[in-house]
Parts: C-alpha cells; sequence; structure tokens
C-alpha cells in the first residue's frame, strides 16, 4: 500500500570495541561538541570579557557536567522513573543515550548560577556568551540519537519515512488500534516513521546555530542571545512535537491540554524568552 520509504542503514552505535570497552558513537558526538565549545569560546572570549582561558575552561568542564547530569536525571525523572526504581544503575549510562535536552538546560542554568554567584559575573552574559555554541551541541546529539535508532517519529506514509529496527512494540499496537500498514510490517516486522532526529538536525542545530551567529550575531543587549534563543528552540521543538513519537508516560498532558510535556516545556521557553527580550528592551527604553 505505501511503498515509499527508507530502511534504516546498519549503523553500529559502538564506535570502536577495545577489548571489554566499548565507545560509543554518542559519547563521541558529546566529545566532539566539547571540544567544539571549548576552541570556539577562546576565540570568541576577546578581551576576557567572561574570564580568562582557566575561567572559561572552568565554566564549560562544569556546564558539560551539568549537561550530562541534568540530561540524565531529567530524562529519568520526566520519562523512566519507574525503570530507574527497577534498576538505579541506568542513571550512570550515558552511552546508551535517554538523556533529556530540558533535564540538560536546567543543569547547565544551575551550574551557571552557581558560577556567576562564584566570579561576580553577569548571569545573562554568561548564557548570551554560551548560548551560541549549544546549537552544534544539540545538532551532534541528535546524530548520536539517529546512530542509536532512537527517538523517532509516528508513523507516516511520507516518501522520506524511515523504518526504525527497535520500534517494533509500538508499531504492534500502532497496527491494533488503526489496523493499517500491516503488509509492511509483516515484511520488516517495523512500520516506516517519521525520522524526526533529523527533523531535529535540521532545524535546532543548523538553523538555529544560523539564527544566533549569522542572521542575529550582533548583540543587542546582555541577554539579547539568551532570549533568542529560548524563544526559537522553543519554536522549533514544539513543532517537531507534533511528529515526533509521544511519551506514553504523560498521558495527563494529552488528555487536559493535550500537548506533550516537551511541548508544555517548549512553551515555558517561549513565554521566558519573550519576557527576557520585552524586560530588555523596556529598560532601554526602545518601546
Amino acid at each position: 500500500m505505501y511503498k515509499k520509504y527508507f530502511l534504516f542503514p546498519n549503523i553500529d552505535p559502538i564506535f570502536i570495541r577495545i577489548n571489554k570497552i566499548n565507545i560509543y558513537w554518542y559519547g563521541i558526538m558529546y566529545l566532539i561538541s566539547f571540544i567544539y565549545m571549548i576552541k570556539i569560546s577562546i576565540i570568541r572570549n576577546k578581551n576576557n570579557k567572561i574570564g580568562n582561558k582557566e575561567e572559561i575552561y572552568n565554566l564549560l568542564c562544569f556546564c558539560f557536567l551539568g549537561v550530562l547530569l541534568g540530561g540524565k536525571i531529567g530524562c529519568i525523572l520526566f520519562y523512566n522513573i519507574h525503570d530507574f526504581i527497577k534498576n538505579p544503575i541506568i542513571l550512570f549510562k550515558i552511552w546508551e543515550g535517554g538523556m533529556s535536552f530540558f533535564g540538560g538546560l536546567i543543569g547547565t542554568i544551575i551550574v551557571i548560577i552557581y558560577f556567576s554567584y562564584i566570579k561576580k559575573k553577569n548571569f545573562l552574559q554568561l548564557t548570551d556568551f554560551i548560548v551560541p555554541m549549544i546549537p552544534f551541541g544539540i545538532g551532534m546529539g541528535r546524530i548520536g540519537n539517529f546512530i542509536n535508532s532512537e527517538l523517532w517519529g509516528k508513523v507516516t506514509n511520507m516518501p522520506w519515512a524511515i523504518i526504525f529496527p527497535n520500534s517494533t512494540e509500538k508499531d504492534i499496537i500502532y497496527i491494533q488500534k488503526n489496523l493499517i500498514y500491516q503488509d509492511i510490517f509483516i515484511k520488516y516486522s517495523n512500520l516506516p516513521r517519521h525520522p524526526t532526529q533529523i527533523y531535529e538536525f535540521f532545524l535546532e542545530g543548523i538553523i538555529l546555530f544560523l539564527i544566533l551567529n549569522i542572521i542575529f550575531k550582533k548583540n543587542i543587549f546582555i541577554g539579547y542571545k539568551s532570549s533568542l534563543f529560548l524563544f526559537f528552540y522553543g519554536i522549533m521543538r514544539f513543532f517537531i512535537e507534533y511528529f515526533r513519537e509521544p511519551d506514553i508516560q504523560f498521558n495527563f498532558f494529552y488528555n487536559y491540554i493535550n500537548l506533550t510535556i516537551n511541548q508544555f516545556f517548549s512553551l515555558t521557553m517561549i513565554i521566558i524568552g519573550i519576557i527576557i527580550f520585552y524586560k530588555k528592551f523596556i529598560q532601554l527604553n526602545i518601546i
């Protein structure tokens, strides 16, 4: 019935095996992002406005730690609390994916608040310095998600749909509810879905990077880049959620406000971004 779709490429999520140690592509993506941010931050920190090289390095190291801890803890609290209760060790398995962007964002914010307090720096000045580099990390993370064959989208008949190898359980549920796609499922034991990791790589990675680093490159006021990041990421993520497979743990949002939990977080980001932008404009007597 639906003949136009792609099969997921046979990508081994393990980058390299050294004896009994496995190094995953997902971890490599994080490492590449960290190296990029270190290199670019030194170049962008003209006249030591943020701090010296050691302070920049310390800030980014702690932010990276905030991303890892916040992302993993957020993923467990938001999506996998039952799995954590059964097996707490999953908190430390960062190489298997399972990282929440919103949890990582909260973890990073906590780190920057602490750093700004200790170093007597302006919080929004620090976030303005960091956010233009974040889309690169998001893009790398989405590539890792794709390689891991995770965070795929809803079933679709779009010609660029991809059959992911580990979506069987949700595919069975889909067929039981909709009674279609049986022919594809029988042949591959999976159904074609939106490659939402690629959507997010393009929007949250490439487009958001261009917005923050080229289109709105000039920083008009303190908090300008931060407000743009919150607003545009929130818009993009809210839109993509219509194509992602929703998290069944949060039926509350569907039943009462018809939103996914990620759309709820995205709306929060949009509102905070607008508030920061508006307040700074008021202070500058621009409006």
